[in-house]
């Protein structure tokens, strides 16, 4: 009883702290992230600067790595649009345009995607030009020398073709020529989502062999301002050679530069939770990878490459190709892009975490019942089902043993009072016991152990993919990737006001809140007084912890709990075992109801 006790109470601490940071620093940050959210915005719509120096100056040398190209990030959208010639990007997936001053990518929107669950809403921006507070783009370059001339960079400006549009059936085909005699001609093509191929042909038309090393960066200048969460990573990724997959937060690069072994093969960029940008080099030459922070100037965070030198003999040409993803982290895109373009685990750009071999299943399971039903809440629920009925005979052997165990109990008690002195000796009449009567005392833990990772994939599949972000279920629940909107403290939008973030408790987690309750009566009440008391109180700090959740998890939650008191209670009666529900709940409103004395 000692030991139940202090593990009861250990469960009631744990719960505590969870709660406290939940209300204590969660959810004010949230808060204050969302009006610092706000003010950027309307200071944006305001602000009027005067346009700063041009961004591509000489780059600066990084670690022997790629190119810096720091620029001063004082401009509006607008105005750092309106600075230099671009060529028009229109898609069904992307619109924006190429900066021809360094070829870079950096004015690039997402068509199929808003800021907001109201289609009105403005659609979402990944790439915004270096001279804006949000400056974030992928640039393709070279580093030469004083007998090369002149390589493209960050400043080069290319020549384009008059009325040039990138389009999935246009490629656009830019050029530039040094004062050595070296040609650059360089033809972006992009599909109709998110890849775009790169590829360049060098000339040498001078007298003398150039020798010259090609580069890829993806540079930002700000960080996301959501808080991040262990469930999921947000920073820089890569898969690059015999390291593996590398997930680096940018915590962790603000106080040291990661530079992986030069590798040949594999991938790197930046990854948000839903958006990403990469680059693919060529796969057959050795480079060296570096993500770095830079805090000179504008502070920014960059993923690099830099390839080993080659040399292009006079007369002769050379040809690179790069393949650059900068878009929303669709799975059955990614997967493709995996397949097609044979790119080593790109599937991982998509934050499966460490049970991949689980959560991703559990996404195609889910994948089929969303595109049967066209509902992802349905889909939620209809996986729920699937996964409880896989787990049935190992949630029936569970039940079975804690029957066998109840039934022993009055020997368990006989035991107790003879040994009452005696710990060692009541241990070993136990264990005899269990011998005799062929049980296994841990047989009830072991299928509950094998659950856990199953759930937290569910989970975590819901909190990750795109495909749940803006889904919409029944009712008030438009965005299954937010929380419930409603909430208690204006009646459910009955009242003309918002309650605060720390007392929001939306009708989801009420719901989930009482299924909790009902599973719990499913077995007696403890005796001890402090289990009792966490008894009755889990339920309630459960429902303040999830109110700020996705909505889709919360319905998960209260489904699974739901299937859950159905199952145990046919297992139960199966095994010849007393459902405790009815009579629990008639004690407990008895209590209620008792008159003081």
């Amino acid at each position: 009883m000692e030991n139940n006790r202090n593990y009861f109470i250990a469960i009631a601490l744990s719960v505590l702290i969870v709660l406290g940071w939940q209300f204590l620093y969660m959810n004010p940050r949230i808060e204050a992230q969302r009006k610092a959210q706000e003010a950027q915005k309307a200071q944006q719509q305001t602000e009027q600067v005067q346009q700063p120096a041009a961004g591509g100056q000489a780059p600066a040398q990084t670690s022997g790595a790629a190119p810096s190209g720091q620029a001063a990030a004082t401009a509006t959208l607008e105005q750092a649009l309106a600075k230099t010639p671009r060529v028009v990007i229109d898609t069904p997936a992307l619109s924006g345009s190429i900066n021809l001053a360094g070829a870079r990518l950096d004015d690039l929107k997402l068509k199929g995607y808003h800021e907001t669950v109201d289609d009105s809403s403005p659609i979402i921006t990944l790439f915004s030009p270096a001279e804006t507070k949000d400056g974030y783009f992928t640039e393709l370059g070279y580093i030469g020398s004083d007998a090369t001339g002149s390589v493209p960079g960050p400043s080069t400006l290319w020549t384009a073709p008059e009325g040039a549009k990138l389009t999935e059936k246009t490629p656009v085909t830019l050029s530039y020529t040094n004062d050595k005699g070296l040609t650059f001609t360089r033809t972006i093509s992009v599909d109709e989502r998110y890849m775009f191929t790169v590829a360049d042909k060098i000339e040498n038309t001078g007298q003398a062999p150039a020798a010259l090393s090609s580069y890829g960066r993806v540079t930002r200048y700000n960080k996301p301002t959501t808080p991040s969460v262990y469930v999921l990573h947000e920073g820089f990724i890569g898969v690059i050679g015999d390291d593996g997959l590398i997930e680096t937060k940018y915590s962790a690069v603000e106080k040291e530069a990661v530079a992986p072994a030069k590798s040949t093969g594999g991938w790197l960029g930046i990854t948000d939770k839903y958006w990403a940008a990469t680059i693919v080099p060529p796969q057959s030459a050795a480079y060296e990878a570096h993500f770095s922070y830079f805090a000179d100037g504008q502070p920014r965070y960059q993923a690099d490459y830099k390839d080993d030198a080659f040399t292009v003999a006079p007369g002769q040409s050379i040809e690179l190709k790069n393949l650059v993803f900068a878009g929303a982290k669709e799975v059955p895109v990614i997967d493709g892009y995996e397949a097609s373009y044979s790119i080593p685990k790109f599937d991982r750009l998509i934050d499966w975490g460490w049970f991949y071999f689980i959560t991703k299943p559990m996404f195609k399971l889910m994948d089929f019942f969303f595109r049967y039903f066209g509902n992802f809440g349905v889909a939620i629920l209809c996986t729920t089902i699937v996964v409880k009925a896989l787990f049935f005979p190992l949630a029936s052997k569970q039940y079975a043993s804690m029957a066998n165990m109840k039934r022993m109990q009055p020997k368990m008690e006989e035991l107790k009072a003879k040994f009452a002195d005696d710990r060692m000796g009541l241990q070993q009449a136990t264990m005899q016991l269990y011998k005799e009567e062929k049980i296994n005392p841990i047989a009830g833990c072991w299928p509950v152990a094998l659950q856990i990772p199953i759930f937290f994939s569910l989970y975590k599949v819901i909190y990750i993919t795109i495909e749940m972000r803006h889904a919409p279920f029944f009712g008030w629940i438009k965005d299954l990737s937010a929380p419930d909107p409603t909430t208690i403290v204006n009646l459910f939008g009955l009242l003309p006001f918002e309650g605060p973030t720390l007392l929001h408790l939306g009708v989801w987690p009420l719901i989930m809140g009482v299924t909790m309750f009902v599973q719990m009566r499913m077995n007696p009440t403890p005796p001890d007084p402090t289990q009792a008391m966490i008894f009755n109180w889990m339920p309630l700090v459960f429902m303040f912890m999830l109110a700020s959740f996705p909505a889709g998890l919360v319905i998960y939650w209260a489904w699974n709990n739901t299937l859950s008191v159905a199952q145990q209670g046919l297992i139960m009666k199966r095994h010849g075992v007393k459902v405790e529900l009815f009579d629990n709940l008639k004690g407990l409103f008895r209590r209620k109801e008792a008159p003081s004395k």
